[in-house]
């Protein structure tokens, strides 16, 4: 697949199938294309070329697909950033990613100028309040200015750069290519049967490598439409997919949960859907006969990190689902199970799994010693327990690196207790994980304070939201005179 001329060469084969469906309102493929055309023009004119980095911080809106297929033309770099990164976040990512281009949203962009003046390379701020406000990226895209020189790309040119928790305590921009972008977008073709008539519910923000490669690369591969929700509510989802006629739905376990146990869902049609994908979180093996019962649909499990693309392992549709299994790697991607010795270990005993092949990431950004750490001999190790059975399905056992995986985001403890050791009354902590029925985990925090401090639980969770996305903060604090 030529990944980096995709949305052209699904433009030239259905130029007026609705490419995105946002609030009512339809955007054909030609037009997604030209406004396509008319930012990367722009962008070229304020000196982005091929290999600089373009920073995209927005929701699950049009402006985010424009933007990111306005980078990926010029052979530049779309990172994209989570909506919920905080100016002190902010920071090391925009500065750590050599970003020369910040887009977002008028109401984030306070964070970035918060920042701003201390950042080296990124020069240039352009925001947007809709397609119809007339707000500078509204002008940029109508302006009509169409003609881009695009320049020579090969498939292990760097097209993405999405940023994943570090060990560290500071995040590690994971690098993608253009090969690694290709295993993904053809996944609703090849294991789906997907077609131009498919239409995704784009509910997974699509900063994540889960909610870009399923909802967005997949759906534009093959000329079929996103319909897109920045908010939701369980009977907005319902609506919209009774509504746009959605055929398949990605979403993590928690939000499948909500549907399944929701009061109104006989009330809507959803005979539209043909299957569901659930990702970030294992779900609980007996609710996937519920799906297929309540929801008339199969749910199917994909598996990978945001250093494999993300999906390596995916409960195939034409196989059998094992209970418990996360399914079979997907085509072209090799897994095994290694003890502590880094030797195979036979069917059925639990050790971490590692896997390679074109879905594995090209490293992380400026950092040697972090990409050594985790590719070795070509095998990416994913800190993750598991074992196999002598039909190679795989089965998850655990997590052999500290982290916390709560709806669907990973958060590593050393970051989250960086951020509580910076306020004054704390001598020490310690994150953990809490089971949660909705969202898998939740963050806790355990604090040891300084000898007559008067902090309570309420002040350190303010503290944390200053500095931390909202999904990190403990939802859970609790005063220790010591740690183990």
């Amino acid at each position: 697949m030529n990944m980096e001329r995709m949305l052209q060469e699904t433009t030239g084969r259905y130029p007026e199938n609705p490419a995105i469906i946002y609030e009512g309102k339809r955007i054909s493929y030609e037009t997604l294309n030209r406004f396509v055309e008319s930012l990367a023009r722009h962008l070229q004119e304020l000196g982005i070329r091929k290999g600089d980095k373009v920073a995209i911080m927005l929701a699950n809106c049009p402006e985010f697909i424009i933007s990111y297929f306005a980078a990926l033309r010029l052979g530049a770099v779309a990172v994209t950033l989570n909506v919920m990164s905080t100016a002190y976040e902010l920071q090391h990512l925009v500065e750590n990613s050599d970003a020369r281009v910040f887009i977002t949203a008028d109401n984030f962009a306070r964070r970035f100028e918060a920042v701003s003046e201390t950042l080296p390379f990124c020069r240039h701020l352009i925001t947007t309040g809709g397609l119809k406000s007339g707000s500078p990226f509204d002008k940029i895209i109508q302006s009509g200015q169409v003609t881009v020189d695009a320049p020579a790309l090969e498939g292990s040119d760097p097209a993405v750069m999405i940023y994943t928790a570090g060990l560290t305590g500071k995040p590690l921009g994971a690098v993608l290519t253009y090969d690694n972008l290709a295993t993904q977008a053809d996944l609703l073709r090849t294991i789906c049967s997907g077609t131009q008539d498919d239409r995704s519910l784009a509910v997974i923000p699509l900063f994540h490598s889960f909610g870009a490669a399923v909802n967005m690369l997949c759906p534009l591969c093959l000329g079929g439409a996103i319909v897109l929700m920045d908010r939701f509510t369980m009977e907005g989802i319902f609506t919209a997919i009774q509504k746009e006629q959605v055929t398949y739905l990605s979403a993590v376990p928690r939000l499948f949960m909500g549907m399944l146990f929701h009061d109104k869902l006989k009330e809507y049609n959803l005979s539209s859907l043909r299957f569901g994908i659930t990702g970030g979180s294992p779900m609980a093996p007996e609710l996937f006969a519920e799906f297929e019962k309540h929801l008339g649909i199969r749910v199917l499990e994909g598996y990978g990190l945001t250093e494999t693309s993300p999906c390596c392992i995916f409960t195939m549709p034409d196989k059998v689902q094992k209970p418990g299994s996360i399914g079979t790697v997907l085509p072209g991607v090799q897994a095994k199970v290694l003890d502590d010795a880094g030797g195979d270990v036979p069917a059925g005993v639990v050790g971490e799994l590692v896997v390679r092949g074109d879905v594995v990431m090209q490293g992380y950004y400026k950092d040697e010693a972090a990409t050594a750490e985790v590719i070795r001999q070509g095998w990416l190790h994913t800190g993750d327990l598991a074992h196999m059975d002598e039909e190679g399905y795989v089965f998850l056992d655990g997590v052999k690196k500290r982290m916390v995986i709560t709806s669907g985001f990973n958060v590593y403890p050393k970051e989250v207790e960086l951020i509580l050791e910076m306020h004054p009354g704390v001598v020490s902590s310690k994150v953990v994980g809490e089971k949660d029925l909705m969202r898998g985990e939740i963050v806790k925090a355990l604090i040891v304070k300084k000898l007559g401090d008067e902090t309570d639980e309420k002040e350190i969770i303010q503290h944390c939201r200053n500095y931390l996305s909202s999904y990190k903060v403990p939802r859970e604090v609790v005063f220790v005179s010591e740690l183990d």
